[in-house]
């Protein structure tokens, strides 16, 4: 930090204002975007105390800490307006407290003596006089712009659009944090997406990946993006202890994010924001254990430094590991996640790095059904996998990020990243009858993988006349390279198993290769490069927001068989994905939308025999939604409802009267269609909500021969409820209780409806209790997932038909020293 002359602010004629004298009939209000706080140079006031203020209106706030620290605060009541605060929590020095609390507010703090202080609006400094020296304190507070309760952020990324204000865009997206990662402790992305309705999750195809179903289509974690960039994050499982966002983004996305590059995310998508460091320090240590006996810690430095703490550093380091919940299974992880930065008058700069890596011993497998009847699910802490079964997953990433704006309506923006991922893994899948007897799978499956990503463009604002324009301009580009092998049993060789009585069998030696496991070849490669333009045009005071925008994509795609080496794939195909957008805020506190938007994958490829079109190649497949809804944004709380379509093409092999061979073609579809509700914030003070509900009604058309025309799409349950809620316990600093309730419509579990699950519910409850000790604040937590121990088979695979059970009942526990 550096010293600079304050503006003096004659105008300002602040009045001397005691805690009983402060109007507390505010409404909640949105807190103002993160700028550069203006603090005075409170000598004599650098001795620290600990504080444990809870959340409320800014005004309220301020004199309270005023009051508990001794100084003398006078201020316009009015001048603050609706502006609420997240309250203090830790050591802080009055300097240092004060601003903490006035981050990303607007207002600065006015030193004037004898342990005086006032607050005033930030004002440009070169319109008024100099008086003194004083500090200046930057902050990128990532609190800075969510809702009060600190759980839902009011923006978010949206690919080439850039970061936006949730209700200003045309489309529906959630921005879960940091906070409500901690106080769940929710270990995976996974665990953070469960608190939105619209999403449920299953366990991959012959690992142990996680695979999340939003509105009714699947998203793997390979389509997953980093900061906007995609192929760069681990690539089956993705731990949360280096993330600052969770941004949940629901219908296809072609135009915002580009192709992801295993094609799935055609019902929404995920991109993840890692933390920075703060103006004020982060020093983190959590020690954390998890039943069965799963025991581990995380710490978490952050600091910055340099001239106007230009320089900052933050540093994730994380382990866990031991039995979890499950009978005999054992994981263990390791995470380490730098990220630097560079923020400048102009020029902002990041990069960040990591490394993860996870073993999982034992894992609970998928359970494929071969009969006529699903069988129920066994007790929720059985496990029926192999003793010889186990997976590992290497991961070391990285990315670079800049910023630089050109003048004061223009910004440049270049980023690039890559990630090397080392797979491994023996899997032991069970194939049951109705009474859950069946067979033994096997597969053991070495993959590597390498990609690059690059992203470069242009965004920036400007008006003709009483139109306001938003312009984006980008380029993106992905370069993959996969190798791989398989070693696995023949149908025919398969042993007995059973799903109630598991058995213990060696690991198989009658199996058959692909490849060379001990040096897998390159079975794929895959460059997916594009260009974007988008304009928002904004009209009667930006109360009417139009979207425009078009994408031009290719798609490069390269196969070859893993066991002969040859080529099977050569795909080469070029698409343009257009968007139409509409927002119309009528009323402050109300933004209606519309949407018309496009999602893209690469097209198949006919099977090379028994058909009547052998290896034909396929135009890109394009899915189209519509979608329209209304965003409500009480101040302290916000809530979306919307109404969508989602059209998505399907693939089948027609037979032909007379011949042997059928006809492969893309003339299929799968029909979503859905209403969405979703309620965050804290409507009342004190009381937290993560809410939602999801209706949905799916159908196939036309395919092959007409056989399950009209009939529901697999894997997608008629409603989805949430109802969570964190509350603090009255009378008690720093005490909090929380509940939620996950409900699962049932599930078709293939295409010609004959199989079926049921419905589920889950309950999980949540406590924790801040308080000072020593000069540290501690943090205490505890978690029960699945309180009733309910067994029930969470999803149904929409491509694999395979079923996935859900977790028993799991107790996590943390206490967190921040120092």
């Amino acid at each position: 930090m550096t010293s600079r002359p304050l503006p003096y602010l004659s105008r300002i004629r602040p009045a001397r204002l005691p805690l009983n004298g402060l109007s507390l009939a505010i409404a909640l209000s949105v807190l103002a975007p993160a700028h550069s706080v203006w603090a005075a140079d409170i000598t004599g006031s650098e001795a620290t105390h600990s504080y444990a203020i809870a959340p409320g209106s800014l005004s309220s706030v301020l004199a309270k800490f005023a009051a508990t620290s001794g100084a003398l605060l006078s201020f316009d009541a009015q001048t603050l307006g609706d502006l609420q605060s997240t309250g203090l929590q830790g050591t802080y020095s009055v300097q240092s407290g004060f601003s903490k609390l006035l981050q990303g507010s607007g207002f600065m703090l006015i030193n004037t003596g004898a342990n005086s202080y006032t607050v005033a609006p930030q004002v440009d400094a070169g319109a008024a006089l100099e008086l003194g020296a004083t500090t200046i304190s930057g902050t990128n507070s990532p609190s800075a712009d969510t809702y009060p309760g600190g759980q839902v952020a009011r923006t978010a990324r949206l690919g080439v659009l850039g970061n936006r204000s949730i209700s200003d865009v045309p489309f529906s997206v959630v921005s879960y944090t940091a906070k409500t990662i901690e106080d769940q402790q929710a270990r995976t992305v996974g665990d953070v997406l469960l608190n939105d309705a619209s999403v449920r999750q299953s366990s991959g195809f012959g690992n142990f990946s996680q695979v999340f179903t939003i509105r009714g289509l699947p998203l793997v974690s390979d389509d997953i993006s980093f900061n906007g960039l995609y192929g760069v994050l681990p690539r089956q499982i993705i731990t949360t202890e280096a993330l600052e966002r969770v941004e949940l983004f629901k219908g296809p996305n072609a135009f915002i994010n580009g192709v992801a590059p295993s094609g799935s995310g055609i019902g929404g998508s995920v991109n993840l924001v890692p933390k920075r460091a703060q103006d004020v320090p982060t020093r983190s240590v959590t020690l954390d254990y998890a039943s069965d006996s799963q025991v581990g810690g995380h710490i978490d430095l952050g600091q910055r430094f340099g001239e106007d703490n230009r320089f900052g550093a933050r540093v994730n380091l994380a382990e866990h590991g031991g039995d979890t919940a499950v009978d005999d299974e054992n994981e263990h992880s390791q995470l380490v996640a730098v990220g630097l930065d560079y923020r400048g008058d102009a020029l902002r700069v990041s990069t960040d790095l990591g490394y993860q890596k996870q073993r999982i011993n034992n894992g609970r497998s998928v359970v494929y059904p071969t009969g006529t009847k699903i069988p129920h699910a066994p007790s929720a802490n059985d496990n029926y996998a192999q003793d010889w079964s186990w997976s590992q997953l290497e991961d070391t990433y990285g990315m670079v990020n800049a910023e630089y704006d050109l003048n004061d309506n223009w910004t440049a923006y270049a980023g690039g990243g890559a990630k090397h991922t080392r797979e491994n893994g023996q899997y032991s899948s069970l194939y049951v009858a109705n009474d859950g007897s069946g067979k033994v799978g096997f597969l053991y499956s070495p993959h590597d993988e390498d990609n690059q990503s690059a992203m470069a463009g242009l965004n920036g604002h400007f008006s003709t006349g009483p139109v306001t324009h938003q312009m984006n301009f980008g380029l993106s580009g992905i370069w993959g390279e996969q190798r791989s092998a398989f070693e696995a049993i023949l149908v025919a060789n398969r042993v007995p198993g059973n799903l109630y009585n598991p058995t213990q069998v060696p690991r198989p030696t009658k199996t058959y290769f692909g490849g060379d496991i001990h040096d897998p070849r390159v079975v794929g490669k895959n460059r997916i490069k594009s260009a974007a333009v988008s304009d928002t045009l904004g009209f009667i005071d930006d109360r009417v927001l139009l979207t425009l925008g078009v994408r031009r994509q290719s798609l490069e795609v390269d196969a070859w068989n893993t066991t002969s080496g040859a080529r099977t794939a050569n795909y080469d195909a070029s698409i343009t994905t257009p968007v139409y957008g509409l927002v119309i805020k009528p009323w402050e506190h109300v933004s209606f939308y519309a949407n018309r938007i496009e999602g893209l994958a690469q097209g198949p490829t006919a099977p090379s025999t028994g058909v009547t079109n052998p290896n034909e190649v396929f135009a890109p497949n394009r899915s189209k939604q519509t979608e329209a809804g209304v965003k409500l944004d009480w101040d302290s709380y916000g809530a979306t409802l919307g109404v969508y379509r989602i059209e998505q093409p399907n693939s089948s092999t027609s037979t032909n009267p007379g011949s042997t061979l059928g006809t492969f073609s893309v003339d299929g579809e799968q029909v979503n269609k859905g209403v969405e509700l979703n309620i965050f914030g804290e409507p009342i003070d004190g009381l937290r909500l993560l809410t939602g509900a999801t209706w949905m009604d799916t159908e196939q058309k036309k395919t092959s021969n007409g056989v399950n025309d009209g009939n529901r799409a697999a894997g997608v349950p008629r409603f989805q409820y949430n109802v969570g809620a964190d509350w603090d316990v009255p009378g008690v600093q720093g005490a909090a209780i929380s509940g939620r309730m996950l409900r699962t419509g049932g599930e078709y579990v293939n295409a010609a409806n004959s199989l079926s699950i049921p419905a589920w519910t889950r309950v999980d409850l949540g406590a924790r209790y801040g308080f000072k000790a020593d000069d540290k604040y501690i943090t205490l937590r505890a978690n029960v997932e699945n309180v009733a121990n309910k067994a029930y088979w969470s999803s149904a695979s929409t491509a694999n038909n395979y079923l996935t059970q859900g977790e028993p009942r799991t107790l996590k526990v943390s206490a967190t020293v921040d120092f």
